[in-house]
């Protein structure tokens, strides 16, 4: 089987006890280059590759070293370029949401459900309705006493520190487009993505009960703390 190659990209960085972030990217085009991101969670000896970013011969060196990649993730219809590379380099489990159209490939071993297992401990997946292809997000719950959570999401939520291995003309088209450097909801998500506006304003009032400080996306940058006021603050933008 033929494989997107490998595109710019960092090497796995620790965020927080067994969770780790590649910051990559995608090319839509030949003239545009933007972030996206992987997160790694660890359980035990086993690694989970959420919103997978193919890596080079450097980047897997320093993934194998973290330990065993058991499982692949997708959250979000729109990232599953790179999950046929890792589910057959390393004969993992694929967990996503059914119904997905995008990407058919490769076949769900483990359908993604709310309230659900997941192939680590202390989290939880919350499942966005109203939707055209289905999206999720996780909470992974700190095991420390008093510790918030961390979200992880994809393209429902998105924060922007900086744009990491973004291309110039992406840097000049993103901010034009909605992608300031903030976290936010993109407008264009909400547009192309939701089928029910009200219906995704009661998800995200659902979503902003969860207890979390941190947050990784599949786009832009980890936010270390405050993310829970951030979210918050760009839902009332977009919807009071």
């Amino acid at each position: 089987m033929d494989y997107p190659s490998a595109l710019p990209h960092d090497l796995p960085k620790q965020i927080a006890e067994d969770v780790f972030v590649v910051h990559g990217c995608v090319k839509p085009s030949a003239v545009v280059r933007f972030t996206r991101n992987m997160a790694i969670v660890r359980d035990k000896n086993e690694l989970t590759l959420i919103n997978p970013v193919r890596m080079d011969d450097a980047g897997l060196a320093e993934l194998d070293k973290l330990g065993k990649v058991a499982h692949i993730m997708r959250l979000a219809p729109s990232h599953g370029m790179d999950d046929p590379f890792y589910v057959d380099r390393y004969n993992a489990e694929f967990w996503s949401l059914e119904g997905g159209t995008t990407y058919t490939e490769p076949k769900i071993t483990q359908p993604l459900v709310e309230g659900g297992v997941l192939p680590f401990s202390n989290a939880k997946l919350f499942v966005f309705k109203h939707m055209h292809e289905p999206e999720a997000a996780i909470l992974l719950e700190r095991s420390q006493e008093r510790a918030r959570g961390m979200l992880l999401t994809c393209d429902a939520i998105q924060s922007y520190a900086s744009y990491p291995h973004t291309n110039w003309l992406a840097r000049k088209i993103l901010p034009l487009i909605g992608f300031t450097q903030e976290t936010l909801i993109p407008k264009m998500w909400l547009k192309l993505a939701v089928q029910n506006q009200e219906g995704i304003k009661a998800e995200f009032e659902r979503l902003l009960e969860l207890d979390f400080e941190q947050l990784l996306s599949g786009h832009g940058t980890f936010v270390e703390k405050n993310a829970h006021i951030e979210i918050k603050s760009a839902f009332d933008i977009k919807f009071s």
